[in-house]
């Protein structure tokens, strides 16, 4: 049995989505299952074992072009006998349906009768979690979905982890904090970057060395966190925001002793390489994404005005995360890590 997913947009969502793939290898063990997703998912993909192959898909989120999306679907006609679609968009429909796969399924969403024919009407208060969301397309309509849930687990490879370690000039001497400060939604899932440097200056004074993680547009502010250290302690912090390509983020991060992070991409990749982790939520929920790990605390104010969920406070304030102290994350990560780490 050959199963095409098509994956999500969202660097979280393509690792929460591991947990659909574990499903149908329990359910069909000698299936054998290729994503369609953007090219940046590639390294997630590889680092999942369930995963035959990783297809790219040129055209990025949003964008129609109907004659690239056909060309596509007609490309893949007699492979698959059967298509998982993620996304809801009518737009993520097209391929299959061109490529004639005989078993189309997804949820009911834009306008998709037609293009899908194992159509499924979402209950969001029996599946309130994405994770459910995406498992229950492994299982026929209306079937339990079998517990305990699988948890996303990327598979690292030890040179690959070296040759990262070696680019970069790193070592792994010292306990590592690894700090994700970025995250693409917006401003109201970030924490200060002088909270994060008070955290930083905790754990380099314990004699830990901090690694910062992100993309590109992540790079000024872990210069910020940086340069609000003082000098003695600034050198201790390696700002790789930008610099690594998305493997070799996960590669290192991998060797991290413990990890923070806002609720990000970086967040869930955390999480599936089961490093110990706490999660740092402003204007959105653990209640439908949460890090799906054993090591996790999660630190949030729960204010009355969240989660709004909203890119920007609506108000101008942040209160959800400025008035979030360094000091509930510091002992969090006490909590986290009671014994010394021995460094590897």
């Amino acid at each position: 049995m050959n199963i095409l997913i098509i994956g999500p947009s969202w660097v979280g969502d393509m690792v929460m989505a591991q947990t659909l793939f574990t499903c149908l290898k329990q359910r069909h063990p000698e299936c054998s299952i290729d994503v369609l997703a953007p090219e940046w998912s590639r390294p997630i993909l590889e680092r999942m074992p369930e995963v035959r192959r990783a297809l790219s898909f040129p055209l990025g989120h949003g964008v129609l072009d109907l004659a690239t999306r056909r060309t596509i679907g007609r490309s893949l006609k007699g492979q698959y006998d059967q298509a998982i679609l993620l996304p809801n968009s009518l737009k993520s429909a097209l391929v299959p349906f061109f490529a004639g796969i005989p078993v189309r399924t997804g949820w009911k969403g834009e306008m998709r009768y037609g293009l899908l024919n194992d159509i499924r009407t979402l209950d969001k208060q029996r599946y309130p979690l994405m994770i459910e969301r995406f498992m229950a397309l492994a299982f026929e309509p209306g079937a339990e979905i079998p517990q305990p849930y699988p948890r996303p687990s990327l598979q690292i490879d030890e040179s690959s982890r070296a040759a990262a370690l070696k680019k970069f000039d790193l070592s792994l001497d010292r306990p590592v904090l690894a700090l994700c400060p970025g995250a693409e939604f917006g401003e109201a899932k970030r924490w200060p970057a002088e909270h994060y440097a008070q955290v930083a200056e905790a754990k380099i004074r314990e004699g830990w060395q901090v690694w910062l993680f992100g993309s590109k547009s992540d790079h000024p502010g872990g210069e910020e966190i940086r340069n609000r250290l003082i000098p003695g302690l600034r050198e201790e912090v390696s700002n790789l925001a930008g610099e690594t390509s998305l493997a070799e983020a996960i590669d290192l991060l991998s060797a991290a002793s413990a990890v923070v992070s806002n609720d990000s991409g970086l967040m869930h990749v955390a999480a599936a390489l089961s490093r110990p982790l706490v999660a740092v939520y402003g204007s959105t929920s653990p209640q439908f994404t949460p890090p799906l790990a054993e090591q996790v605390e999660i630190v949030r104010l729960g204010l009355d005005c969240s989660p709004c969920f909203e890119r920007t406070c609506r108000f101008g304030h942040y209160n959800c995360l400025r008035d979030l102290k360094p000091r509930a994350v510091i002992e969090a990560l006490e909590r986290l890590l009671p014994q010394p780490i021995e460094v590897q």
